[in-house]
């Protein structure tokens, strides 16, 4: 009897700990823990990319020389985030005025043979600051530099291609179980530049005059761990990076709220996110001094979401991306762009070499741009991811049109090619719906359908 009893309480025990061993194992190996069945987990990971020579800058077409120092670095951060169910999405931030489509395929293609992420999770933002290198092809049309400077170039985009997967590999290192809250601030330093005089806005601002569509919220989500300590924080905003125009490196007001939002969350890291502000400006700029002021009122933003009450991300995450074959107006021939060979306008001048280069190439010019849409879904919370730089009216409408909990509108988001005005804006005409076509090496500008379709594929992603 003795014996049996000692069997029966061996089992038991080892039964018990059998059971312990399995609750309490890593979900990252396959297995999972007891106290973390039905948690989100998160993972973030940073790594410098402020160039080790002083190269071309990107952003004004008037620098005629490479950059000479440094106000403070540049970054790529991921946030690399898992559902319950194990489904997975990495948002990248990088501190640079855009890339072009090579270097979104290149990286993408990297993150899926080593990671297993398909093209719909990883979302690539750049914050267009003013102050950084010139990256790829991006904005290849309006920069005049010797072969030096270009092997300079190529040199800077490869490795930049190459640190991505130490980047998102790190972040998954990190992955812990996490809650993630949703909230919505505001701050109003951004004006449209198209209604607005630069030089009146002072005094329109103090006159409560300021006109022309804007959009000033400043949407946060947080990063919590299991104690409750932030680690993470995604915030946006609809704004140009133009506050600076130095020839020293310089993540321009999104670097420098940053750094402020650090410094306010210690041990967190703050990853930015631009919203469609093609056509809004800070204002007043043009002084370091308002670039530092720009980061603290975002900073001071982020600060007053976190003491609300937020929504908690529950649900499931799911993705989706597109790319439209967004059609151009009518394509000039080739006899008309070898004619702009001859123009006395550099810019010109540079985009019809480029045109030509790609008619040799492929035989044509085509007719359409492949145009990436993207939504990411955490439980109710919908963060829609548009190429280019988008103008306000999309982020205004998108909100206005969509019956959704919250919506999270980006730009500048995968493939910077060039604007994408609002039929309105395209209508009107000026930098962002004709000239900047240009500097981007653009054969024209867009059909006027470019908003209905880009409006009917967002509909369709985020109701789907």
């Amino acid at each position: 009897m003795k014996r049996i009893f000692c069997f029966r309480t061996l089992l038991i025990v080892t039964v018990l700990f059998l059971l312990q061993s399995f609750l309490t194992s890593d979900l990252s190996s396959g297995t999972c823990f007891a106290k973390d069945v039905g948690a989100w987990k998160a993972g973030i990971s940073r790594v410098v990319i402020t160039p080790e020579r002083m190269m071309w800058m990107s952003g004004y077409g008037g620098r005629n020389k490479p950059a000479e120092g440094k106000v403070h670095d540049l970054w790529a951060k991921a946030l690399y985030i898992k559902d319950p169910a194990g489904a997975k999405t990495v948002i990248i931030t990088l501190d640079l005025v855009g890339i072009d489509r090579g270097i979104s395929q290149a990286i993408t293609s990297r993150l899926k043979d080593q990671f297993g992420l398909e093209r719909s999770e990883i979302s690539l933002c750049t914050s267009h600051t003013h102050s950084g290198p010139v990256v790829g092809t991006n904005l290849r049309a309006m920069y005049f530099f010797d072969e030096q400077q270009q092997k300079l170039v190529d040199e800077y985009t490869a490795g930049l291609i190459e640190k991505m997967p130490g980047l998102v590999a790190n972040a998954i290192k990190s992955l812990e179980p996490v809650t993630l809250e949703y909230g919505v601030g505001k701050t109003t330093f951004a004006v449209n530049r198209r209604n607005n005089k630069e030089a009146d806005v002072p005094k329109l601002r103090k006159e409560g005059k300021l006109v022309g569509p804007i959009d000033h919220e400043v949407p946060v989500l947080f990063v919590k761990n299991s104690q409750g300590k932030i680690k993470g924080i995604l915030f946006g905003y609809a704004c140009h990076a133009t506050v600076v125009g130095l020839y020293d490196w310089s993540g321009d007001w999104p670097g420098y709220a940053q750094i402020e939002i650090e410094k306010d969350f210690p041990g967190a890291t703050a990853l930015f996110v631009a919203g469609c502000g093609a056509d809004q400006n800070p204002i007043p700029r043009r002084k370091v001094e308002l670039g530092e002021k720009y980061g603290r009122m975002m900073a001071d933003a982020v600060k007053e979401v976190s003491h609300k009450k937020n929504s908690t991300i529950t649900g499931k995450l799911k993705t989706e991306y597109k790319e439209l074959d967004l059609p151009f107006s009518q394509l000039p021939s080739r006899k008309e762009i070898e004619k702009e060979l001859a123009s006395s306008n550099r810019y010109l001048v540079g985009r019809a070499k480029k045109l030509l280069e790609e008619w040799d190439k492929n035989g044509s010019l085509s007719p359409t741009y492949p145009y990436p849409v993207q939504t990411l879904k955490l439980g109710d919370l919908a963060i829609v991811t548009l190429g280019g730089e988008v103008v306000v009216d999309y982020s205004n409408r998108i909100k206005a049109d969509l019956d959704h909990p919250h919506l999270w509108v980006a730009g500048y988001c995968n493939d910077v090619m060039c604007y994408i005005p609002s039929r309105r804006v395209l209508s009107e005409g000026g930098y962002e719906g004709d000239r900047s076509m240009i500097y981007y090496g653009m054969p024209t500008v867009w059909a006027p359908a470019l908003e209905e379709m880009i409006m009917n594929e967002v509909a369709r992603q985020v109701k789907k």
